[in-house]
């Protein structure tokens, strides 16, 4: 819709309040003449009823939604008023410009009307303060054209592409295969090591045993067994922790333990002394012939 249409919508929509305001007018003005309001106030009662509905729509046109609800509610109820008086208006013919008079022949349906008029003044005072009160306090949220919103990054936006790969904070995800660290091999017996290794270990996690993986674990023989075999040609200069925590993949407190035991194993076989071979003892046919002619010299 164009600019100019929009512009006499909202001329031919004033127009049309200002009109039914004015129809309005004359029968609030004798009803409050009727319950006993003077000139001026019976002049400027329309003003309390219709004005507080022309206030309570534009309230709800500015404010949120739940103070929204609320402007409705006002508009309704003085609505809803402003229309019951206008009916009794035209229903008792007394009431044109004949000052204070009865607004009902059944005493009970007069006083709740007296009621109904008196009343609308006072809340006018009440639901208009508040309405003003809402629209001064609220804060409009600023417009976000879409150059901004194009933008922002990801994580802005209330989301993460990797948000599913987000693990929370009590639940940490299991540790690579891990041995607890075991005594030196060369101190300690191998049931004491092996009795060592097999102690379960204590759980630190929120994690529920049943669903953590099994961790395997291996004795300690099985640990120097595998450190023997990659290392067996390693010089010892490269027999370092490191290395064999790299090859046997364990941590470094059985690296160390290893390290250890090996370079022992090694130094214990540089001591010990060379083993040669020994010659069969049996005598062989030669060496039989020389002793028996030996001896029949002898004799």
């Amino acid at each position: 819709m164009s600019r100019q249409a929009k512009f006499w919508m909202v001329a031919g929509l004033l127009a049309v309040v200002g009109m039914a305001f004015r129809v309005s007018w004359n029968a609030l003005r004798d009803v409050a003449t009727a319950i006993g309001a003077d000139a001026d106030a019976a002049f400027v009662y329309p003003l309390v009823v219709d004005g507080l509905m022309a206030l309570a729509l534009v309230a709800a046109l500015v404010l949120p939604q739940a103070d929204r609800k609320f402007a409705l509610r006002v508009l309704a109820g003085y609505t809803a008023a402003s229309l019951v008086l206008n009916y009794v208006h035209g229903l008792v013919p007394t009431l044109h410009n004949a000052g204070r008079t009865r607004l009902a022949d059944w005493a009970p349906a007069h006083w709740a009307l007296v009621l109904l008029a008196s009343s609308l003044p006072v809340g006018s005072i009440f639901f208009g303060s508040d309405l003003v009160a809402k629209v001064l306090h609220h804060k409009p949220e600023p417009a976000e054209n879409t150059q901004t919103i194009a933008k922002r990054s990801v994580s802005d936006q209330g989301g993460s592409a990797d948000a599913d790969r987000v693990e929370s904070a009590d639940e940490s995800p299991d540790p690579e295969p891990a041995e607890q660290p075991i005594p030196s091999v060369l101190a300690v017996p191998a049931k004491a090591v092996a009795a060592a290794v097999g102690r379960p270990r204590r759980a630190t996690g929120s994690v529920p045993q049943s669903a953590r993986a099994k961790v395997p674990t291996r004795t300690a023989e099985e640990l120097l067994a595998e450190a023997r075999s990659a290392t067996a040609d390693w010089p010892e200069v490269e027999l370092t922790a490191d290395r064999i925590r790299e090859a046997v993949r364990t941590s470094a407190a059985n690296a160390r333990t290893l390290r250890d035991a090996l370079k022992a194993e090694r130094a214990e076989s540089a001591d010990r002394p060379a083993l040669h071979a020994v010659p069969d003892p049996t005598p062989t046919t030669a060496d039989s012939a020389d002793e028996a002619e030996g001896e029949e010299k002898a004799s």
